[in-house]
């Protein structure tokens, strides 16, 4: 039997939230069938969404622009959509999806700034290969935005973001932002301090923090 977030994706937030076979109908021209928007207005991407705040967040102070999540977990998902919608915003949609294959949702040039905030690490040798931000998939992120604009990338893995690091420079991207300590680094003070990286800020550890840009 589907459970409560199963069922939400397809009744009460199938406005705001789009299954698999949905989403893909919407590959350039985002803006206009699903938006109702102009097809200048800016629109992001935030890749893994957990439990929303920074999605939440980012949708109630960039008013004038659109997002985008993806999450692969229902329950996740549902409290993405839901927390934002109770705030009375309107200028987000969520999309249960796996990033691997974002080309089949968006088009190239389509979007603008993506995030990529704690990505799960595969710290395991052999599970490497399941990372996300590979060279492949960075060259995948690179042709659907739009020049200029950028990708943010945290984790609280040191691992991960040293191999990241290195698929970047091989990429075409352009890194801009750099920091093994973000919350004591220049760009603290833009910084969105979400849910999970409290946990490891308590625990005295550091987030590791880059910025790319899309020439």
């Amino acid at each position: 039997m589907p459970t409560y977030y199963v069922t939400a994706l397809q009744t009460e937030y199938a406005d705001f939230a789009y299954n698999e076979e949905r989403a893909e109908t919407f590959r350039g021209e985002w803006r206009e069938k699903s938006f109702q928007a102009e097809a200048a207005v800016p629109m992001d991407l935030e890749i893994g969404t957990g439990n929303g705040y920074f999605f939440s967040h980012r949708a109630q102070t960039q008013p004038e622009r659109l997002i985008v999540g993806i999450e692969i977990k229902y329950k996740p998902l549902i409290q993405s959509i839901r927390r934002p919608l109770r705030q009375g915003l309107r200028n987000m949609r969520m999309v249960r999806y796996h990033a691997r294959f974002v080309a089949n949702l968006f088009a190239p040039g389509e979007l603008d700034h993506i995030f990529v905030h704690h990505p799960d690490p595969w710290t395991r040798r052999r599970s490497q290969k399941h990372r996300l931000l590979r060279r492949e998939t960075l060259q995948t992120f690179f042709s659907l935005q739009k020049p200029l604009s950028f990708l943010e990338f945290k984790t609280d893995s040191h691992d991960y973001f040293q191999w990241a690091v290195e698929e970047f420079k091989a990429s075409n991207y352009v890194v801009e932002r750099y920091t093994e300590d973000l919350h004591n680094s220049e760009w603290s003070g833009e910084n969105f301090t979400t849910q999970f990286e409290r946990i490891f800020i308590a625990k005295g550890q550091p987030i590791y923090y880059l910025r790319a840009l899309r020439p």
